[in-house]
């Protein structure tokens, strides 16, 4: 009987990054934007697209180029491949986003060392080619898109009575603002994380039942 191949598939690398590892509710990576920036809906897909196009550039460089980086030198030259990216994120969003540039403020340019990109350098790109390493960036990328505008979806709909700027709740609505603060950041966050927790479990115990 022929053994199974563990060389990871583009659809497994993919789903990997988007659920089963999710760097926000799984991975629990990259707390300090996800708390600070997603006051908003806006804010979080703001940031999460921008992380997204930084981790596929910045997975594909350096997959390219990983054979020829010295082992004692590689930390630093990811950072400065990172970097780079960045760099370029943060002047087109300055020139054609200037609104959501101030808003994201900070935040923009630590993307350069926020834990997902780097781990996702260390731990996948270093090792594997450019095509799939790509999609390992694309993978976490919206996965992390996804998990922080969802916090940003509950924060701005409690804390504001709104959703991507457009009032859902009407005019008699009295906003919770605390919501929009950082206690209510750290309230979301927890309550989501929780329940997606929960639900991964219950899952879990469920594929196990069917398997026994």
């Amino acid at each position: 009987m022929a053994e199974k191949s563990n060389k990871p598939t583009m659809r497994g690398v993919f789903v990997n990054g988007l659920l089963n590892e999710n760097p926000t509710f799984r991975l629990v990576l990259g707390t300090c934007p996800t708390l600070a920036v997603t006051t908003s809906a806006t804010n979080g897909i703001g940031m999460g697209l921008a992380a997204t196009f930084v981790l596929i550039c910045s997975n594909v460089v350096i997959s390219l180029v990983r054979k020829l980086i010295p082992d004692k030198a590689r930390i630093p030259s990811f950072i400065v491949i990172i970097a780079t990216f960045v760099t370029i994120v943060q002047m087109t969003m300055q020139a054609f986003l200037p609104s959501l540039y101030e808003s994201l403020g900070i935040f923009i340019p630590l993307i350069v060392v926020n834990c997902i990109i780097l781990a996702r350098a260390e731990a996948f790109a270093s090792k594997n080619g450019p095509l799939i390493s790509a999609v390992d960036g694309l993978g976490m990328g919206l996965g992390f898109t996804c998990a922080i505008t969802l916090i940003g979806i509950v924060r701005e709909l409690i804390g504001n009575g709104s959703v991507f700027g457009i009032n859902i709740l009407g005019a008699a609505y009295e906003p919770m603002l605390l919501f929009v603060l950082a206690p209510g950041g750290f309230i979301t966050y927890g309550l989501l994380l929780g329940i997606i927790n929960a639900l991964t479990a219950r899952r879990a115990a469920k594929k196990g039942g069917d398997q026994a």
